[in-house]
């Protein structure tokens, strides 16, 4: 597709790997919406990579839907849903409570979903679109301590074939890209430390992948995409 003028959602866009698609994606030509909890964080990011914005809790049905229609409001239509947003928690199965689970699942699975739906209706009625699921190598091998965070991201794998698989019929082309780790506040949110190096991941290599699987052409996509560092050690 041509990103000039396409019209993109992004969510999680103030922080991170969201901030870095949604610069990308502004740099490109396409007229770019960032969503997140945070109206200051939000505010701020969208004025300094030149996007608009909009508050909301992709977790929460009401703000799912409101979201995505101010989204359409705007802009006449969604051409890309970047459905960025989520969080972990890390601890052992014995140490997990149900109220840490529930609350990844609430943004990292509900809520994509919620975004998904929502923009799958506006896709289906334009006769196509572009959804990406941004999940995590964490969501193809899970690990000690990542109940919470690895299964949602398994589950966010598993919505993303289903989707794939209604959505083909209707030129709508549905990715997953499972980023391994990237230097991002992710870990400083969890309580763990992260040691910054010039070898691993920046939010910029997961944009400029995403970036290269949209601009191929309308008749072709790539179903799924990981992305590790060559040699983070």
């Amino acid at each position: 597709m041509k990103l000039e003028n396409a019209k993109a959602l992004v969510t999680g866009g103030s922080e991170g790997i969201g901030r870095g698609i949604a610069s990308a994606l502004v740099g490109k030509g396409a007229d770019v919406v960032i969503t997140g909890r945070n109206e200051l964080a939000l505010a701020a990011a969208a004025k300094e990579i030149g996007a608009g914005w909009i508050a909301g809790d992709v977790g929460v049905e009401a703000d799912a839907v409101r979201t995505v229609e101010e989204f359409v409001d705007r802009h006449g239509r969604i051409d890309i849903l970047v459905n960025n947003a989520g969080f972990g928690t890390f601890a052992p199965l014995v140490e997990m409570t149900l109220a840490d689970l529930e609350a990844v699942y609430r943004t990292n699975v509900f809520g994509a979903f919620l975004m998904a739906r929502e923009a799958a209706k506006h896709f289906i009625r334009q006769g196509g679109g572009n959804l990406i699921n941004i999940s995590s190598t964490s969501g193809t091998k899970g690990g000690r301590g990542s109940t919470a965070y690895a299964s949602s991201k398994f589950a966010l794998r598993g919505m993303t074939e289903c989707w794939r698989d209604e959505l083909r019929r209707h030129d709508v082309r549905v990715m997953l890209v499972n980023p391994s780790e990237v230097q991002t506040g992710f870990f400083a949110k969890v309580g763990a430390k992260q040691e910054a190096s010039s070898k691993k991941l920046r939010p910029q290599e997961i944009a400029d992948a995403i970036v290269g699987i949209l601009e191929i052409d309308d008749r072709g996509f790539v179903p799924e995409l990981a992305v590790f560092a060559t040699n983070p050690f």
